[in-house]
């Protein structure tokens, strides 16, 4: 199982869609999201993915294992998903060694727009592009899971 390490930012403005090299569509949905557990199904364009978070090890770091399905199962599995889900377009941007996935939310989280960088170790140096903003990796909030049943327009 894999043990992932990311940080979450809000971002400041659009200067990262002309670094991006490339974008795609996400929708996700969750069978189950409580205890810092989360069983999550996702639809990144034509591709189905099922995804199981564990609990938070350290500050972003948690155990994370992740399968493609095909797209069908996925959508199968979406009709069984809780209320609320996420919609949003994820922009590749490279960083250094690292890359950024940009969010840019639609629907009920629309004006919203997130980086998160995966990196080594917590500690790890990276770039900070002169678009990244105030980081919000200890705030709930911004966690997928949280904006898909309290969307960020009625905050």
């Amino acid at each position: 199982m894999n043990i992932e390490t990311e940080k979450k930012f809000l971002v400041l403005d659009d200067g990262f869609k002309a670094q991006a090299v490339k974008s795609y569509r996400i929708r996700q949905g969750y069978l189950a999201h409580d205890s810092g557990r989360t069983v999550r199904v996702r639809i990144r364009d034509d591709q189905g993915f099922l995804t199981i978070k564990g609990p938070f090890l350290l500050a972003g770091s948690r155990p994370e294992w992740e399968k493609e399905i095909s797209l069908q199962e996925a959508e199968d599995l979406f009709a069984l998903c809780k209320p609320g889900s996420v919609d949003k377009t994820r922009w590749i941007v490279p960083a250094g060694i690292r890359k950024f996935e940009v969010d840019e939310f639609h629907g009920e989280n629309e004006g919203l727009v997130m980086a998160e960088i995966e990196l080594g170790s917590p500690d790890e140096p990276f770039e900070r592009p002169s678009w990244l903003g105030q980081e919000v990796t200890e705030d709930g909030r911004y966690y997928n899971g949280y904006l898909a049943t309290h969307p960020f327009k009625t905050w």
